[in-house]
């Protein structure tokens, strides 16, 4: 392994493309559970806009076949454009690369539909042509069967991609809970979409820390403030 990718991610060193999260590419996806895969990519999404990451957004064939992306994802992302394209492999379409390019950044993550296609041949490709390394979230990407998303990762991987989930991410980024800066909103994001570890936080902070059993909309449950 190269010495570059032992440098963990930091919100510095990374930037972030969403490849086409659009609904009839989410309904071939057999897997993960649609919904999970949903749930992962908004909150990486969300991670992405704690730390200010750059992100792309591209989409496929939105009116003749994907459809459009999801709400959830345009709402983290309200002003960012939409890189439509014709090829299955992003990495063919000049604004993307533009897009990737301007960024500065050579470690990028990549959230996708589907894993033996867009994803594979975007990562192979940019790894080739540019040198890109290449950060597959697996579990905010999904294929049309177990097999193919897991021997699409293999070969990804034997090829030098970088494996890793949502949640590695966010926490990568964070790093550090002295972080005050981003603390609260990663706190709530992961109460939010982080599943038995958000649960985990939510039962820290009311029995451990005597926080309220309830707080007003929006307010972060914060275990040093309720000490």
């Amino acid at each position: 392994m190269t010495k570059e990718k032992l440098e963990v991610l930091t919100p510095q060193n990374s930037q972030l493309i969403f490849i086409d999260h659009q609904p009839q590419m989410a309904f071939g996806v057999q897997s993960i559970d649609r919904q999970t895969l949903k749930n992962n990519t908004v909150g990486l999404a969300k991670a992405a806009k704690i730390f200010s990451i750059p992100t792309t957004i591209t989409t496929v064939e939105t009116k003749s076949f994907s459809g459009h992306t999801y709400p959830e994802l345009l709402a983290v992302f309200p002003d960012a454009p939409l890189l439509e394209r014709t090829s299955m492999n992003s990495w063919d379409d000049q604004k993307v690369r533009d897009a990737l390019e301007v960024n500065g950044r050579n470690k990028v993550i990549v959230s996708g539909l589907w894993t033996e296609v867009c994803n594979c041949t975007f990562a192979l490709s940019a790894m080739h042509d540019a040198g890109y390394e290449i950060y597959m979230v697996a579990d905010a990407s999904g294929g049309t069967s177990q097999a193919a998303h897991d021997f699409a990762m293999d070969r990804m991987v034997q090829a030098g991609v970088v494996p890793v989930t949502w949640q590695q991410v966010l926490l990568e980024w964070q790093r550090d809970w002295a972080h005050r800066e981003t603390y609260d909103d990663v706190i709530a994001l992961v109460q939010e979409h982080s599943g038995a570890y958000g649960m985990g936080v939510d039962y820290a902070y009311t029995m451990v820390h005597n926080a309220p059993e309830r707080v007003d909309h929006g307010e972060t449950l914060d275990p040093v403030a309720a000490k």
